[in-house]
């Protein structure tokens, strides 16, 4: 008795032998593979073997094979590595000695050290800053242009260096005092409420511009325009360090906050710090 599967079904219009399959009454024929596309296996089939030989590619026991060619990706990662160092170590033997205004004249100089800033700043500055320098509440914005201590890269370079309120002998250092000791609640709130003004209108015949004269006068300017010598903010520009609703402001009047930025003259070497404050430099504009 004969085996059905040995049957073969010609396709009557096709006049192809179909491989048995079928769906929804469609009959999968039995067509050989096309040649070009033999010819692309058999050839995957021969570069594969010869990529086995010459790269590392099978596992042993103690990892894999080395290859002919004695390649692996831990020694194009050194090669690559060396060949930024190298890079780098060119730049920084015109870059080392230069002044900041030096750096900035030469193009080639300012980009490298934008870079290189760039990538301190990630590193270092952007817990607190931020990744674009847009800062938060007691960390301040680095893209506006309002500096407290100055924005020049010179100054820009000493607060990097050595920070504010950090105990280095040659930081920034201010106090605004708690004026909740000296000041009524009352007197808290006219001048907060008079501050709340300097940016748009002041009325300078209120109650809150009297106690303004008579106490913020000698630090903010008769007019709030700050005073950077004494990293004392402008207060008329209505860019706020820790928040500018009426609460926030009497609070810093009564109990102030001061913030701490530690020096980084023993954490990055020179170079860096230079790169830094010419990264930060652009992102405000300067002056």
């Amino acid at each position: 008795m004969s085996d059905p599967k040995d049957k073969k079904e010609i396709d009557q219009i096709s006049g192809v032998e179909t491989t048995g399959h079928e769906w929804d009454g469609l009959k999968e024929l039995n067509n050989p593979a096309p040649r070009w596309w033999l010819w692309v296996f058999f050839v995957c089939c021969v570069w594969a073997v010869g990529y086995w030989v010459v790269y590392p590619a099978w596992p042993t026991l103690s990892g894999h094979t080395q290859g002919t060619l004695g390649w692996t990706e831990y020694k194009k990662l050194k090669a690559e590595q060396k060949e930024i160092t190298d890079r780098r170590s060119r730049y920084l033997a015109r870059f080392t000695g230069k002044t900041l205004e030096e750096i900035k004249r030469d193009p080639e100089l300012y980009e490298f050290a934008l870079a290189g800033g760039a990538a301190a700043f990630k590193d270092n500055c952007a817990t607190c800053h931020g990744t674009g320098g847009a800062g938060g509440p007691g960390y301040p914005n680095l893209n506006d242009d309002d500096w407290l201590w100055g924005g020049s890269l010179e100054e820009i370079y000493t607060t990097i260096r050595y920070g504010v309120r950090s105990g280095h002998p040659q930081a920034h250092l201010s106090q605004m005092p708690a004026f909740g000791e000296m000041l009524s609640k009352e007197q808290a709130s006219d001048v907060a409420d008079y501050v709340l003004t300097l940016s748009s209108t002041p009325d300078n015949g209120s109650a809150g511009a009297k106690v303004f004269a008579e106490n913020c006068v000698a630090c903010h300017g008769q007019h709030g325009e700050g005073l950077q010598e004494f990293g004392a903010p402008r207060l008329n520009d209505a860019i706020w360090f820790y928040g500018g609703t009426k609460s926030d402001i009497m609070r810093q009047v009564t109990h102030p906050r001061h913030g701490v930025m530690p020096t980084w003259e023993h954490r990055l070497d020179p170079d860096t710090i230079k790169q830094l404050a010419i990264y930060v430099y652009s992102l405000g504009g300067g002056n």
